[in-house]
């Protein structure tokens, strides 16, 4: 996944998920309110946005993540997600990633033509432990969409998916632990469960992070926000495993600000070094 759209931004806390949501805490860095909703206006049309050569600025056959610093069916936000929904369908040749926590909101929020759903939509439903799991989970399995998947993050619980991947509806599932400001642990017995059911059902299982606290063997680890990442991929519970060899990488010598430079926009040194 390559690019990020935030057509709106802020949020009510939902569920026990939200507790630590790191919007909020990202927000309060810049002593902003996460909780004041607004349309972004310099980036709702992202989608459709061009480079002066006339060319799309999201390159056909990108992965947009929607509504990361929100949610996508907020209520807030029923008068302008009519436009999205019209964007999304005029961009064809572009992946659309949409999540929520809202599962009760959605079957009223698709458009009037949705049908049996879009080719370039892919729907996941955020599950933070086994009670919003069964929750919202049996909402999804009903609704009309092409590409379903579950994203358990925070992971603050054990939960079990077999009942529903079995179903053959979800294509993947993720899991990550609890970051920024937050400290529920993140089980590696947890992960390695639903790691373990994917393979039984040959579901795309991604580990994208440990959270802050980890705790595998009875031993507790604190991980930096940095490491989070590599120290998942490290634990090779990945299906299909694609990374077999991750090395924990030093922060920039020129920066000091990230732990591989990436051309940042903060010294550029780095690109020189």
């Amino acid at each position: 996944m390559n690019d990020i759209w935030n057509p709106w931004h802020g949020c009510h806390k939902y569920s026990e998920g939200c507790k630590h949501c790191y919007m909020y805490f990202l927000d309060s860095k810049r002593e902003k309110n996460g909780s004041e909703i607004y349309k972004v206006k310099n980036n709702f049309n992202l989608p459709l946005k061009k480079t002066r050569s006339g060319e799309y600025k999201i390159p056909s056959g990108a992965t947009i993540r929607v509504c990361m610093t929100s949610d996508f069916f907020l209520e807030e936000a029923d008068e302008w997600r009519e436009e999205v929904w019209n964007m999304i369908k005029l961009r064809k040749d572009v992946n659309f990633w949409l999540q929520t926590k809202r599962a009760n909101r959605v079957k009223d929020n698709l458009p009037e033509d949705w049908g049996d759903g879009l080719e370039n939509v892919f729907m996941v439903f955020t599950a933070e432990n086994q009670k919003r799991a069964d929750e919202r989970l049996p909402i999804l399995l009903d609704l009309p969409f092409k590409h379903k998947g579950i994203m358990c993050a925070p992971m603050i619980g054990e939960i079990t998916l077999d009942s529903y991947l079995k179903t053959g509806q979800f294509e993947v599932v993720l899991v990550d632990g609890e970051n920024y400001d937050g400290n529920r642990p993140l089980f590696y017995d947890w992960v390695k469960k639903l790691y373990d059911e994917c393979i039984k059902y040959n579901v795309e299982f991604r580990f994208i992070g440990t959270g802050n606290v980890f705790i595998k063997d009875g031993k507790t680890y604190h991980i930096p926000k940095a490491y989070q990442n590599v120290m998942a991929l490290k634990s090779k519970l990945q299906n299909p495993l694609v990374y077999t060899d991750v090395k924990i990488q030093p922060k920039c010598k020129n920066c000091k600000r990230r732990f591989s430079c990436n051309g940042c926009r903060w010294c550029g040194k780095c690109r020189s070094s």
